[in-house]
């Protein structure tokens, strides 16, 4: 079993950039896919980008596309998220799990905080 741990948030002014780290416990992290959801306040969790195990073909929310990017370290066992021209409306908290069929599969853990202001 694969345990995941989010962190890197903050807060940041309108336009300003975050690197999220989602770091893993478990041999068999490599052979997973990995995605990266939000949950705002009062709305349901979203998704926003997620990986291949081989780092290929990493797909993104049209909300997030050109601003955000996501790569993995399979020799660290983490999955960043690179977020750049950051909006007040990324304002959430911002979980990671693995996926199987593009959805996800494992517990949530406690996300990072990311807060935007304007």
């Amino acid at each position: 079993q694969v345990r995941l741990v989010e962190s890197g948030g903050g807060l940041v002014q309108s336009g300003g950039s975050l690197r999220l780290s989602c770091a893993a416990s478990g041999r068999t992290f490599e052979s997973y896919d990995v995605g990266w959801y939000r949950q705002a306040p009062g709305k349901e969790r979203e998704f926003v980008a997620a990986i291949t195990w081989s780092g290929a073909e990493p797909y993104y929310a049209n909300s997030v596309k050109g601003r955000f990017t996501i790569s993995r370290a399979n020799a660290k066992n983490t999955v960043y998220l690179q977020m750049n021209s950051l909006k007040p409306e990324d304002t959430a908290i911002y979980y990671c799990n693995t996926l199987t069929g593009r959805k996800p599969i494992g517990s949530w853990g406690q996300g990072t905080q990311v807060t935007v202001s304007s």
